[in-house]
């Protein structure tokens, strides 16, 4: 049983902050922030879980069983993620490329202590804990004072796993596989590490958030694996009978020169290249989500909408569907993984073709961050625009992408991942 508090926040921008510097304390830490970006289908501004008092962590085999099983029985609050690789398990599929951050394919916790924002109002929920102990933990947050100092991390030597010409050669081949008629579009990834290295992970955090601000920004621990995300996208998200997917598929550069900035979001519109592309993206989250829809429910409520985020203006789409009543949330996230932004279309084809050309295993990255409800809702993005390092092996990673469609052209493809890559060199560098 959760006992239930609920508190009016002065000033809810400058408490975001103290219970993320108080988060941090904990072994297992799950911070979603919104950013105040109040966009459709938003629930909450700020969320954070923390301590577990139960979890589930596994490889890909049978993990989306496991996973129905871990949140049927608890009926609770989960968080957690679904790595990218999972998609070895609900299709004949193998990752044999290099890892050096060597996280679990999935895992989720129950925690023990949950906050939960919505503009002044702060539910706290804990766990088999006395009221006592709610409101101590309140006065300890209120109490921290925020710093503005940032120390930065150890310097870095960031290096590229694929060179410029390597990565031009492999977009042609990519090419060649659309004009093949193989695939008609695939994202494809590279990773940018380090060795060796020495970060505060919420430091990082801190200053990502920051330059970013994103809808879907996420500071993860689970003792020495961080996730540190400035995601803009949404994955999916379950609203009673609803299910509601946003791809994004379209970036373009922002501007401080107001009239360049505007001439850039006019072109984004107009794109052919980057519409088609999210229109491809479209389609098939069309057919994902219409295995767990009742007839004729799915729907585009919006297509190629712009949306302008501190880095980049993007093209995002949203696509809905009524979900079958006998459709488990568990199945409703199987059936729609990986999310299609994120492989390309056809779907298994392309992540074959991914896998063979990647030279990294993406595991977290491009997967999904989020919870899970006692009544079976939930939401989750894109891992996305996000660091990631195990603290353990001293090892930070991050990955950007492109979808490649038959009007790619391998160096403009280039100059996108670099565009995204922009804000993590900025944090680490």
């Amino acid at each position: 049983m959760r006992t239930t508090i609920t508190k009016s926040i002065a000033k809810p921008s400058e408490f975001v902050k103290q219970l993320l510097l108080w988060s941090n304390s904990f072994r297992e830490v799950v911070f979603l922030d919104s950013n105040e970006y109040h966009q459709h289908y938003s629930s909450y501004d700020c969320v954070a879980a923390v301590d577990a008092f139960t979890s589930l962590k596994t490889d890909y085999e049978k993990a989306f069983e496991d996973l129905h099983q871990y949140q049927s029985q608890t009926k609770d609050w989960l968080f957690g993620y679904l790595s990218y690789d999972l998609k070895n398990d609900t299709e004949n599929l193998q990752s044999h490329n290099f890892d050096g951050l060597e996280f679990p394919d999935l895992f989720f916790f129950q925690p023990k202590k949950l906050f939960l924002l919505k503009g002044n109002q702060l539910e706290i929920q804990y766990l088999y804990l006395c009221d006592d102990e709610m409101e101590d933990d309140f006065n300890e947050i209120s109490s921290i004072k925020n710093s503005d100092n940032l120390v930065p991390s150890h310097k870095m030597n960031i290096q590229q796993r694929i060179a410029k010409d390597d990565y031009l050669s492999k977009v042609e081949v990519m090419l060649e596989h659309i004009h093949h008629g193989a695939i008609y579009e695939a994202n494809f990834c590279m990773e940018f590490f380090a060795q060796k290295a020495l970060i505060d992970p919420l430091e990082v955090y801190q200053k990502l958030n920051a330059i970013s601000e994103p809808p879907f920004a996420v500071y993860f621990k689970n003792n020495d694996q961080f996730l540190i995300s400035a995601s803009p996208e949404r994955y999916l998200k379950k609203e009673a009978a609803k299910v509601i997917s946003q791809p994004i598929k379209g970036t373009a550069k922002r501007y401080l020169d107001s009239v360049l900035d505007e001439q850039s979001k006019n072109e984004l519109v107009a794109n052919p290249k980057e519409r088609s592309e999210n229109i491809m993206i479209v389609d098939l989250v069309r057919n994902d989500l219409s295995h767990t829809a009742t007839k004729g429910s799915v729907t585009v409520e919006e297509l190629c909408g712009i949306y302008s985020f501190k880095q980049v203006h993007q093209m995002i789409s949203t696509v809905v569907s009524t979900v079958d009543p006998t459709a488990s949330p568990v199945e409703i996230l199987r059936t729609t993984f990986p999310m299609g932004s994120m492989t390309g279309a056809p779907k298994i084809s392309a992540m074959q073709i991914i896998e063979n050309l990647e030279e990294t295993k993406r595991g977290l990255y491009s997967g999904a961050v989020g919870y899970f409800a006692p009544n079976g809702d939930f939401d989750f993005n894109v891992v996305i625009r996000s660091i990631l390092y195990n603290a353990k092996n001293q090892y930070v990673s991050f990955s950007v992408g492109s979808a490649i469609t038959s009007l790619s052209e391998p160096e403009s493809e280039y100059e996108e991942c670099l565009l995204k890559a922009k804000a993590m060199f900025a944090v680490l560098s």
